[in-house]
């Protein structure tokens, strides 16, 4: 029997337990400040081994060892784009909202999504993919754009842009509003030449000026359309709803090269019709992917700028996004997330999975034969 007394016994219990957890969380707090590149989980015997498994690259801590609501801010809490060589796919967030027409706040939008994104998990269901493993993704953090001058923070943001592309192969972009489409495609062009677009919006955004202003969130496609950096045979609105100006709005936005899915189209349609749609449209061409989170119903998303009734579900758009596996996807960007009117994250929830949506379709083209 031992000496020791049962006080003792309890203390040098008590001791061992105390090292212990403060191994553990030395070892997450190591994980949180640097990429890690670690092998794919275990799977049981006779589980289908995910696509892209095999590819180290660096990505998320382990939400096993570090809780998900901790660690890096960045989108998927994935290192930095100044941690990795380089980049399949960045995420870029711009801040700027200073072309809204109605409610202001997209600016805090990259952060609102971010925020959200700390749900996500590496291995989607869908696509049979862990898109973390199959494509080396990194956050290039916010562009620096001037909220007092629309005009100079298009350039900075295509700026900005343009000389990401030297750093990785495509740009996800996280708004902002929706001005911020414009510079994006102007740096797509220069990399891709003209592109289709396909637009999830409430909105057409083709209109010409607002009180003079030629950039606008409610101007960017009939700039992109007038400078050529659209293939007008292959572009596309869907979620288009509420009232417009004029029945002249439907007939320029024809003028210009779009198509119109509307959100009673999609009701009718469904899910499956829509993106056979899209697809017809766009063939094979360079797809460019514009996200304003106003084409979800306000039930879905309410912190947004200009919400209008009758959208569609986060189910239907996350559908939506996931077939452009299918597709030569090129870029996208995520817009109008405005977090003061939102309730309980529910819009950078939803946008932070539109954002996984997206960059899983990209690791998914990559990987299929």
């Amino acid at each position: 029997m031992s000496d020791q007394q049962p006080d003792e016994q309890q203390r040098d219990e008590r001791s061992r337990e105390e090292g212990s957890r403060r191994e553990r969380s030395e070892l997450a707090s190591e994980r949180s400040e640097r990429p890690v590149a670690s092998e794919p989980p275990k799977r049981s015997e006779g589980a289908r081994e995910p696509t892209g498994a095999a590819i180290r690259v660096s990505q998320p801590p382990d939400a096993r060892e570090l809780p998900r609501f901790a660690g890096p801010g960045t989108f998927a809490r994935l290192p930095r784009l100044d941690e990795v060589e380089r980049a399949a796919v960045a995420v870029l967030g711009v801040p700027f909202d200073a072309g809204t027409t109605y409610r202001p706040g997209a600016r805090f939008g990259p952060e609102a999504i971010r925020a959200g994104s700390k749900l996500l998990r590496p291995y989607h269901l869908g696509l049979e993919i862990e898109p973390w493993a199959a494509l080396q993704v990194a956050d290039a953090g916010d562009v620096s754009a001037n909220p007092f001058d629309i005009v100079e923070a298009v350039g900075q943001i295509q700026t900005a842009a343009t000389a990401l592309y030297d750093k990785a192969d495509r740009i996800v972009t996280l708004g902002g509003d929706h001005t911020v489409a414009l510079p994006l495609l102007r740096a797509a062009h220069a990399r891709h030449g003209p592109v289709a677009l396909v637009h999830f919006d409430a909105h057409l955004d083709t209109w010409d000026t607002y009180f003079g202003a030629s950039y606008t969130h409610g101007t960017p496609f009939r700039r992109a359309s007038e400078e050529g950096l659209l293939d007008r045979t292959g572009c596309l609105h869907a979620g288009i709803r509420g009232p417009l100006y004029a029945d002249s709005d439907l007939a320029e936005d024809t003028d210009l090269g779009f198509q119109v899915i509307s959100a009673p189209d999609v009701e009718q349609l469904g899910v499956a019709g829509m993106v056979e749609r899209i697809q017809q449209r766009v063939g094979d061409r360079p797809v460019y992917v514009s996200v304003d989170i106003d084409v979800l119903d306000p039930a879905h998303a309410p912190g947004t700028g200009t919400p209008e009734a009758g959208g569609l579900s986060s189910r239907e758009l996350l559908a939506a996004l996931r077939s452009f596996s299918r597709l030569n996807l090129i870029g996208a960007d995520i817009v109008e997330v405005a977090p003061a009117y939102d309730h309980a994250q529910i819009t950078g929830i939803a946008a932070a999975h539109a954002g996984y949506e997206l960059l899983s379709a990209l690791a998914a083209r990559k990987a299929a034969p």
